[in-house]
């Protein structure tokens, strides 16, 4: 959970600032996009299948570029 204490001295913007960052850091609006709605399993394990296919074809054409140079 992100807190931030603002002091009195201390610029509201600035502690915004600081709120933003700590919310990125921590990957909150992350989770939420992802929990945003339902994907069913199945769903989810193609999306992964093709993410791993896209990986794998381009460590492939990385590889077979340097055996060209």
């Amino acid at each position: 959970m992100a807190f931030v204490r603002v002091d009195d001295s201390e610029p509201l913007e600035k502690a915004i600032k600081r709120f933003k960052r700590m919310v990125e850091k921590e990957g909150i609006i992350r989770e939420w996009k992802k929990r945003e709605y339902y994907e069913k399993p199945s769903t989810i394990n193609n999306r992964k299948k093709k993410a791993l296919e896209r990986k794998q074809m381009k460590k492939l054409r990385k590889i077979q570029s340097m055996k060209n140079y």
